[in-house]
């Protein structure tokens, strides 16, 4: 009985399993129960209803989420931290509700999700990130969806739809031709001009450019799509292999012609504008090539003898007016302006003479009187104004005619703060009685409106007009005269 006593004494103190004694230093079975705790605790890490009833510990006895749980738990040097565990044990194991709630404010799920429960302290991630404190929360993964953008499983479609939300895809998975085909299909079925764009780019640094080109002459829709974005980028030499591929000669000239814009030096120019003479252009295009070179010619021509007068000072109204900018590479009008405002009285055999120009470039008669009237306008010669308007029949009376309405012909004037009485002048001229009397009525014309009425014998307005002008005038006077006769 005795012998059994022994062995069985023997056992229980030879296995690494010890009996449960009152005198044992450590309680075994204290740890279990916090052990349990602490594990249940760790359900809040997939779990997001926060138990605010009670409050979560680790197996050291402090909560769950703390700095010093955190510090304690993993550092690697953690011989301190065991006797500190040991010790906070004994405090804590007495009950579970031992720990106070106001101890921290944290919990292992938000230490995790990088939350805090309380507003007012700080948050973990600050806490971590200060100096001499080591982040030990470990860092969690991307969801599996984000890692979907680069995938290559998408499919053709699938690709084109993430492209129009604008997320990022790889379209070099697509390496054959047919893929590629497909993938620009379903770029143009979307409608999309910035997919259709970004996958043209994909082919065209893919693809042939054979291959590709014959592959956009059944795709009228891509087609247009590359040649716009060719014409936008500069790229002149793609653009026009691709024009030459699909035979439009007339745009391959346009192309060619357009590059003239890229020559500074206008002797260049014009030599290379002379070569653009030549190209297959239709004949109303080859028309105005020829014009062009013309008056690039011309205007070197006069651009060098103006600058010369100026600079000698031999001309009057280049030291009256001086010139504010080159007339080289403008455009007809402002050539024709610049004729009427500078060369207006000159024979018609000098190049810089605005009939010249008008008969040289087949100017219309409505374009000249316009551009002659305001250039002259601007400087004040009435009389240049006058002539412009003046004809003689073939009895030789003369008469005022404007192609382009007397109407125009008085705003242009007003414009250029013609003084009252050529105003005048000019709104008699206007055929239709409510604009003459709106014209006259607005630039104070009085006395056009005076004779209006009184060839309308309207009594009654001619009354109330005399309201509108000064007291004892001599428009107060007519009027007067008028009603009274």
């Amino acid at each position: 009985m005795s012998r059994a006593r022994a062995d069985e004494e023997e056992y229980w103190h030879s296995s690494k399993f010890r009996a449960f004694t009152f005198d044992d230093e450590d309680d075994e079975l204290s740890q279990l129960k916090e052990s349990k705790r602490a594990v249940n605790s760790l359900r809040d890490i997939v779990d997001d209803d926060d138990d605010d009833d009670l409050e979560r510990v680790s197996w050291s006895g402090e909560p769950v989420g703390s700095i010093s749980w955190s510090i304690k738990e993993t550092a690697s040097s953690s011989s301190s931290s065991l006797e500190g565990r040991d010790s906070s044990l004994q405090k804590g194991s007495s009950s579970y509700a031992a720990f106070p709630k106001q101890v921290s404010s944290y919990s292992l799920s938000n230490l995790f999700k990088g939350r805090n429960k309380l507003p007012s302290f700080q948050s973990l991630s600050d806490a971590l990130s200060d100096t001499g404190v080591k982040n030990y929360a470990p860092e969690l993964r991307r969801p599996k969806a984000e890692y979907k953008d680069y995938s290559s499983d998408w499919s053709p479609k699938d690709t084109v739809r993430r492209m129009q939300r604008g997320k990022i895809c790889s379209l070099e998975r697509f390496r054959s031709l047919q893929d590629k085909l497909v993938l620009l299909d379903e770029a143009v079925a979307g409608h999309d001009g910035n997919v259709i764009t970004a996958v043209l780019i994909f082919l065209k640094r893919t693809l042939r450019r054979e291959i590709l080109f014959r592959e956009l002459e059944v795709r009228q829709v891509a087609l247009c799509h590359l040649i716009h974005f060719l014409k936008e980028t500069g790229e002149q030499k793609l653009l026009l292999d691709l024009l030459r591929f699909l035979d439009r000669t007339e745009e391959v000239a346009l192309s060619q012609y357009r590059e003239h814009l890229n020559i500074q030096d206008v002797e260049k120019r014009k030599e290379f504008l002379k070569g653009c003479i030549g190209l297959p252009f239709s004949a109303e295009d080859t028309s105005h090539i020829q014009d062009h070179y013309t008056l690039l010619e011309r205007q070197i021509i006069i651009e060098a003898n103006d600058r010369h007068l100026e600079t000698a000072g031999q001309s009057e109204i280049f030291r009256k007016y001086p010139r504010k900018a080159s007339i080289l590479n403008m455009p007809l009008v402002t050539t024709l302006f610049y004729s009427c405002f500078y060369h207006y009285t000159e024979a018609e055999g000098t190049f810089s003479s605005p009939t010249n120009l008008k008969k040289t470039f087949k100017i219309p008669d409505k374009q000249y009187v316009l551009t002659a009237l305001a250039a002259r306008a601007k400087l004040r010669a009435w009389d240049d104004v006058d002539a412009l308007f003046t004809t003689k029949n073939w009895l030789g009376y003369t008469k005022k005619k404007a192609p382009i309405g007397f109407h125009r012909v008085v705003e242009i004037l007003q414009k250029n703060n013609a003084p009252v009485q050529v105003l005048q002048e000019y709104v008699r001229l206007v055929e239709d009685v409510e604009t003459r009397l709106n014209l006259a009525t607005k630039y104070k014309c009085h006395d056009v409106v005076i004779e209006t009425y009184r060839d309308l014998k309207d009594r009654i307005q001619l009354t109330a007009y005399k309201c509108k002008v000064e007291r004892g005038s001599a428009e107060e006077e007519k009027i007067n005269s008028i009603l009274n006769n």
